[in-house]
């Protein structure tokens, strides 16, 4: 099993999400995130109170696949989310070494 998270632009975030159901990944959490380096869109960087300097909004995509399909979930995850700017974030995988559902504590260990 591994861990896909994936950094995108805001407004590429529908179009990823349309293409990775399409091709039948449906399970992912996401969440609204802040980011702040070299990879920012330094036409899109802005600041706040709540964050003094210069950043730019992202959305933070996190799938749980199987290592056969990781492959896959990234090229559609590149292929809907790339402008072929500076800001269209940074993808990684992580191995999982076990899961554990909250709802009855069944746990799965996973060969790294």
């Amino acid at each position: 099993m591994k861990l896909i998270k994936a950094y995108i632009r805001i407004d590429m975030f529908e179009t990823v999400h349309r293409a990775l159901n399409k091709e039948g990944y449906t399970s992912m959490t996401v969440m609204e995130a802040e980011g702040m380096g070299s990879y920012s869109d330094p036409k899109d960087q802005h600041s706040s109170l709540k964050f003094p300097a210069l950043h730019s909004k992202v959305v933070k995509l996190e799938m749980i696949s199987e290592a056969e399909h990781v492959d896959d979930i990234v090229q559609v995850i590149h292929e809907n989310a790339s402008t072929g700017h500076p800001g269209d974030g940074l993808m990684v995988v992580l191995p999982v070494e076990r899961s554990i559902r909250v709802r009855d504590g069944e746990e799965r260990r996973y060969t790294v």
